[in-house]
């Protein structure tokens, strides 16, 4: 997508701070009341299915009514999808997702995170080093300033 940038690095480092505060999502998902499909047709189980995994997304917890209305409107494309593929709609859904929020990318992007973190086998191995390290007297507890007697 021309004009949005690479991807930010979760690990960066800076010596100033961002200037815009990133927002928590709901780890567990949005619990709170969603308005329903509007239209009064019937959609296929797939956008249905699609719409439900949106209304129960950490993002939905964002939505304010305007995003609610895109929402009900890429519906329609999503069905339209469904009923016959095309690169063009397949396109314009995805591009309609990434302004909510879609992907991994899309939420570092718009500053997003989840509010508890997933621990995987990379941030175990670290937290029983540094209980090791501590069990064993850390090197660094022995560093102090130097005037410090």
């Amino acid at each position: 997508m021309a004009g949005v940038g690479p991807t930010p690095n979760p690990s960066r480092r800076r010596r100033n701070g961002d200037p815009v505060e990133g927002t928590v999502l709901p780890a567990g998902g949005f619990t709170g009341p969603a308005p329903g499909l509007p239209g009064g047709h019937d959609y296929d189980s797939r956008t249905l299915a699609w719409y439900d995994t949106w209304k129960r997304s950490p993002q939905a917890a964002t939505f304010l009514a305007t995003d609610w209305q895109r929402l009900h409107m890429l519906a329609q494309l999503v069905e339209a999808f469904w009923e016959e593929p095309k690169q063009s709609l397949l396109a314009e859904i995805r591009l309609n997702e990434a302004a909510l929020g879609g992907t991994a990318a899309d939420r570092m992007r718009l500053r997003w995170s989840l509010g508890s973190a997933e621990v995987g086998k990379g941030s175990t191995r670290a937290a029983e080093r540094a209980v090791e390290r501590r069990a064993a007297g850390d090197v660094r507890d022995r560093l102090r300033a130097v005037g410090d007697e």
